[in-house]
């Protein structure tokens, strides 16, 4: 069962010296220099690539939580995050939830990262590592009592992600569970 997690944003730190001692005209001068040549995260279009793919793949993982706490992607936008592989799993899964009369309650966390990005190919493509924990995201049935978890399912575990970059925005294509706890 696929799980939730919360996407980490990277903040990026600037700082910039300016020299000199003056009054208050060669202080304006310095900071309006400064101004000019700071780098920020837009100037840095892999960082501000980063940050757009990590808020993807944050709203796809709550509109799956929502999805599967009704067992249906009805009134979710699951569709506007993830395609191909990605949203066919996480339909076959509500299928298989609905089938047995489950759903998960509680929501599950995330440590997610971007360790590979492909900006320049001509569709621009990305892999996220998340460290899923869903000790926290229960199965319960149709009356609502907690269903056990099996024996020796892992509670914390190393997920990894596939996305493509589709005009202006990026899909969650593909999502795979490893079978190694983080």
């Amino acid at each position: 069962m696929l799980a939730l997690f919360t996407a980490s944003c990277a903040t990026l730190a600037v700082t910039s010296c300016s020299g000199g001692s003056g009054g208050t005209e060669a202080k304006a001068s310095a900071t309006k220099a400064s101004e000019k040549s700071s780098p920020t995260a837009s100037a840095d279009p892999q960082a501000a690539a980063k940050k757009e793919l990590l808020t993807t793949y944050s709203k796809f993982w709550a509109e799956q939580v929502k999805a599967y706490a009704k067992a249906s992607d009805k009134g979710t936008d699951l569709e506007k995050y993830a395609t191909t592989e990605a949203l066919a799993r996480s339909l076959g899964d509500l299928q298989s939830l609905n089938a047995a009369d489950k759903t998960l309650r509680g929501t599950p966390k995330h440590d997610a990262k971007v360790t590979a990005m492909g900006l320049d190919k001509k569709l621009p493509d990305a892999e996220i590592t998340d460290c899923l924990d869903v000790s926290e995201w229960k199965t319960v049935n149709k009356a609502g009592k907690e269903l056990p978890a099996a024996k020796g399912v892992l509670k914390r575990y190393v997920t990894t992600a596939s996305a493509e970059k589709w005009g202006s925005k990026w899909m969650i294509t593909k999502v795979e569970q490893q079978r190694r706890s983080c």
